[in-house]
Formats: C-alpha cells, structure tokens, sequence
C-alpha cells in the first residue's frame, strides 16, 4: 500500500533522512522505532507533505505523493495524528470531530460518524458537547485519532501516540489499534514505548540517524534485546 524508496528530507540546510526505503502492506500494522532524533517523525511528516524539501519516491497505492498538496494525500485516503494533537481550544468534542468531516468533503455523514464514533470511542461519546480542551490527555489523544478516522483513511500514521498518557488507556488505545487493524485499516505506528509497539505491530523497522538499520518481523525484533538495547534505549 505504502512504498517509500530512497526518501531524503532536508529541514532548512539540515539533511535528514538519508535515503530510507520502508514498505507497508495492506492490512498491517508496521512500527517504525529509534532514539529520539533518528528521524521517524520527520519520516512521517514527509510522507504526508508537511516536512521540507525532499526527495526520491513515495507511491500509495501505486501514486507517488511528493509532487501532491498535503490535502490531495489526505484525499487519496491517508490519515495523520501528529505528536502534538492539535486539539483545537473552544471547540466542543464533537466540533472538532465535524472539523475532520469539513477537510474530507464528508460534512454530510455527521450522524454516521457519531454512530460510528459511539462504537468505537465510548468515553468520546459520553463527551461529545464537552469542550475538547478539558479532557484528559489520554482522551485528547483517543479524539486526534477519531478525527483522522472520520474520512475513513485507507493508512493512518500515528506518531507517539502513548506518550504522557494514563497506562490504562494506553492499553485500551493499542487494544483499539490491533482492532482497527483487523477491521481493515493499515497503520503506520511511530512509537517511544517499544515492548508496546512490537506486541500488536506485524514489522518493524529501526531507524538511526536518518537511516533505516534494522527490518524484521515483531516478533523477531521483540525477542532479541540485543538490537533494542543498541538502538532504542534512551
């Protein structure tokens, strides 16, 4: 579904990513892990046309993106949730969800995506006229993710999406993703928490200063501590 080759990214005079090739499959989930700095954000932001100046290729579903608008990709069915959330202050929860509906061209579906939303997000549900701001860090994460849901994206990138959130709904937000997986959605998981990430992902990759070092299955990278401890450990 996804094929990066030989991606490079500069932010200013600063080269980045070095040249990376990384694949994603339908209906995988597929982690991208390292030490802060290596270069997974900025891999994702590439991706989805929020980064520098870049290079090389990247074809979704047959279709290299780096000539397309940041709201062509989303159009084309691929989801982000950045690190900072982007929640927006004033807005109630279902306001900010009606905001993802207005960027994908779907504001007529607004009571199919409660419905949907009631199902899987219950505790957004239960808040769906509380100003968005107010809940917990763990629930804001859980309405990033909802928001990029709502246009139904084919991949959805998620960028540390447990990071200052409540163990308890950590748990239930990877328990969400290894559902969302098996639903049918294609996930692209940037992850500090990597005993976590490896537990529901199907690959990984590891990344070290702008390079891809390391490809395996979970399974394998999650048995053998040795390469986590040499690149993951903080």
């Amino acid at each position: 579904m996804l094929k990066i080759e030989k991606l490079q990214a500069w932010y200013g005079t600063s080269h980045i990513l070095q040249g990376i090739d990384l694949e994603v499959n339908q209906g995988e989930i597929v982690c991208l892990i390292g030490r802060n700095g290596a270069g997974k954000t900025t891999t994702l932001r590439t991706v989805m046309g929020l980064a520098g100046r870049s290079a090389g290729r990247v074809l979704f579903e047959g279709r290299d993106l780096l000539p397309l608008p940041t709201h062509r990709r989303n159009g084309l069915g691929l989801g982000f949730v950045p690190e900072e959330r982007r929640i927006v202050s004033g807005l109630t929860v279902r306001d900010n969800l009606r905001l993802g509906l207005l960027a994908a061209h779907h504001s007529d579906r607004e009571q199919d995506v409660i419905d949907e939303i009631a199902k899987t997000f219950p505790r957004l549900a239960e808040r769906l006229d509380q100003d968005a701001i107010t809940m917990s860090g763990g629930e804001q994460q859980m309405l990033a993710i909802a928001r990029a849901m709502v246009s139904r994206p084919k991949l959805i990138m998620l960028d540390e999406p447990s990071e200052g959130i409540m163990p308890v709904l950590v748990d239930e937000m990877f328990a969400l993703f290894a559902r969302l997986r098996d639903e049918g959605t294609t996930i692209l998981l940037v992850e500090q928490n990597v005993e976590l990430a490896l537990g529901i992902a199907d690959r990984a990759y590891i990344m070290d200063q702008g390079e891809i070092v390391y490809h395996a299955s979970a399974a394998e990278l999650l048995a053998d501590e040795a390469m986590q401890d040499r690149y993951c450990s903080v």
